[in-house]
């Protein structure tokens, strides 16, 4: 089977070269990992002390930072090295200031991984959720490199669990210890004789719960804002949108809108406000507009969601009427808003936990968004209650972070 998979990616590595002529997106994936040894070969020397973590897109680096941020004050004197297997993690943080290099991972052939090692040589190695590749985890073994995964979830229907994964089940080998987000991810590793296991939850907590320590300020937020009420729709999809147009466009006057699309898309944002019959701006074009005069606010940009959930009185996070689901709930919920969601939302443990509390709201249509919305909108005590109980949730699930590094302390 291990056969069969080093010529699969093999293959892939044509397929994606070809694909890449014609899909932007696998341009990047292409074209980001051309230079990957020669920025290694510049910026890591033998006698340098490394530390690798490696994250599959953007949500897994999010997942990382606090243990990226622990292992760095505890290690001064290690470099950082932090790979992404994704255009979508690598070209949005690649100028990251938690990392001392910063690349795409190269595929994983047994070629790739050697050199990789070779020009890395880590003494501590970090990979954030899952990305078990094969050829990298066989040459870490090789090396006696201490490797970790942290916050680890494992199901039923990976690969490890299937007759024809053995060789992924030998992988597994190479971790000194895995950090998973839950009994049953330990179960699960325990059917297959791994007892190096902590659930020590999941990172994401303490990296949201830091939030509130930060300055979250927005100037242009406050001038928008002035006194109305504000709801924030985050990472939404053009199925939210169209669920959310009439609602919109019949608020009351109380009301306001600050959206922050999850594709910046130019025209497909301009489709959308051009239907918008309330007085609309965007945030490329705002200049020195007096703001307070616009009624609904589009972020075509990346990177202000966070802060801008700090001012909303009422939080709409996208993504749940699509698949595989609705996108980050905890920022919102780490602010102690009110938040409302798409029906998909079961592939992620901390929403379906979230809703089972009674600390955020599921909407099936665009009947149920409009009377929920409208229903908080004029309910103070009910978005304190729903705020209070999401905030606790947040806080209530600290630790993953603290727990990983008593164990590195030992």
């Amino acid at each position: 089977m291990f056969f069969l998979y080093n010529l699969l990616i093999h293959l892939s590595t044509g397929l994606v070269k070809l694909l890449g002529l014609f899909n932007p997106k696998m341009a990047l994936f292409v074209n980001g990992r051309k230079e990957v040894f020669d920025i290694l070969q510049q910026t890591v020397s033998t006698s340098d002390h490394t530390i690798w973590f490696h994250a599959a897109s953007l949500g897994e680096y999010e997942q990382g930072l606090p243990v990226m941020e622990m292992v760095k004050a505890k290690f001064p004197n290690h470099k950082i090295v932090l790979t992404f297997f994704s255009p979508s993690g690598y070209e949005v943080r690649k100028n990251n200031s938690i990392a001392d290099v910063t690349v795409y991972l190269p595929l994983d052939t047994a070629a790739n991984a050697k050199q990789f090692l070779k020009l890395v040589h880590p003494e501590l190695v970090f990979i954030i959720k899952y990305e078990y590749w094969p050829n990298y985890l066989k040459e870490l073994r090789k090396r006696k490199t201490k490797t970790y995964l942290i916050s680890g979830i494992f199901r039923e229907n990976q690969v490890f669990f299937k007759w024809y994964g053995g060789f992924y089940r030998e992988a597994l080998k190479t971790f000194e210890h895995f950090f998973v987000q839950n009994e049953k991810s330990k179960k699960l590793l325990e059917s297959l004789d791994y007892h190096n296991v902590t659930v020590s939850g999941d990172t994401r907590f303490d990296r949201v719960a830091g939030i509130l320590e930060r300055d979250n300020t927005l100037e242009f937020v406050s001038k928008f804002k002035t006194d109305s009420q504000l709801i924030v729709v985050g990472s939404s999809w053009p199925k939210d949108e169209e669920y959310l147009l009439e609602f919109i466009n019949n608020a009351p006057a109380f009301a306001k809108f600050i959206i922050a699309p999850h594709n910046i898309k130019e025209e497909q944002i301009l489709a959308f406000a051009e239907r918008i019959k309330v007085p609309t701006i965007l945030y490329s074009k705002m200049g020195t507009a007096d703001l307070s005069k616009f009624k609904v606010l589009i972020v075509d940009t990346v990177g202000l969601l966070t802060k801008i959930y700090s001012y909303a009185d009422i939080a709409y996070v996208g993504g749940g009427f699509g698949n595989p689901g609705i996108h980050n709930i905890l920022e919102p919920a780490t602010f102690g808003i009110p938040i409302a969601i798409g029906p998909n939302f079961s592939h992620f443990a901390e929403a379906v936990e979230i809703i089972d509390l009674q600390a955020a709201i599921s909407i099936t249509n665009a009947a149920e968004l409009h009377q929920t919305l409208r229903k908080l909108l004029d309910d103070l005590e009910l978005r304190k209650t729903l705020g209070n109980k999401s905030s606790h949730y947040v806080q209530q699930n600290k630790g993953a972070t603290e727990a990983i590094l008593k164990y590195l302390s030992k």
